[in-house]
Parts: C-alpha cells; structure tokens; sequence
C-alpha cells in the first residue's frame, strides 16, 4: 500500500446531504450524510498498472462517470461519516490492490493414491458384506 490517507483526502470528493435514521429533530436539521466520490483515473497516488488492477476489481463499484462511490451516514455528526468514509475507500482500495499468487497445479502423491484405494477397498467391502445370500 504506497498512498497514505492524507494524499486519499486531497483526491476525495465529499457530498453531503441530510440522511435518516437516528437523530431525532438534528436529522431534520443537518446534513450528516456522506458520499464520498474518488476518481482511479484521475489519480496521481497510484502507477498505471494500479489503476488498471482497481478498474478490474472495482468495476461493479464504479459509477457512470467512473468514480468509486462511498456513502456513509451510520452516524450523527457529519466528521464521524467523513473518516468512516474513508477508511472503508482505503480498505476497498488496500483490497484491490492484492494480488493473489497464481496457483500451481500439483498431481496428488503416492500416500494420498494408496489412502484412496485403500478407502475404496473398504467401501466396497462394506456394500458386499450387507449382500444376502440366498443359499436354499
């Protein structure tokens, strides 16, 4: 992870809005609601490899005009929303941006054969010795 929450901030767009939920009459009042909008494309924090990678796995998060979109308004004060906001872009960024180890195929081994065929063995032992015979 090479971008620091400071550098996230100057490239975040806030909107706010009122939002529902708990509050009472301040919900009436004040617009605690966040939406947070950061554009992959438009970033100087990540190299152009990065941002194909977070195109690729973000691309059901992206909106029409190619932004990720955070909303946030689990809490009263409209501060509180800001930085929960942001953590959850850093955690979808930091993610993202994983890159998973290609797996290598392996063939199974001597010892895992012979347990197989031994279990085998067994079951068909099982089912045989449940046969009745008819010895009139």
């Amino acid at each position: 992870m090479n971008f620091s929450k400071d550098g996230l901030q100057k490239e975040v767009i806030y909107k706010t809005s009122r939002s529902g939920g708990k509050g009472g009459q301040n919900v009436n009042k004040v617009s605690s609601k966040v939406e947070l909008l950061f554009s992959i494309a438009g970033s100087t924090l990540f190299s152009d490899e990065e941002k194909q990678r977070l195109n690729e796995k973000l691309a059901s998060r992206l909106n029409k005009d190619g932004y990720v979109q955070v909303v946030c308004d689990e809490e009263r004060s409209q501060y509180l929303n800001k930085a929960k906001a942001v953590e959850r872009l850093i955690n979808l960024l930091s993610v993202a941006l994983i890159v998973q180890k290609p797996r290598k195929a392996t063939k199974p081994g001597k010892q895992a054969k012979a347990r197989r065929l031994n279990e085998k063995k067994q079951q068909s032992s099982k089912k045989e010795n449940r046969k009745r015979s008819f010895d009139y």
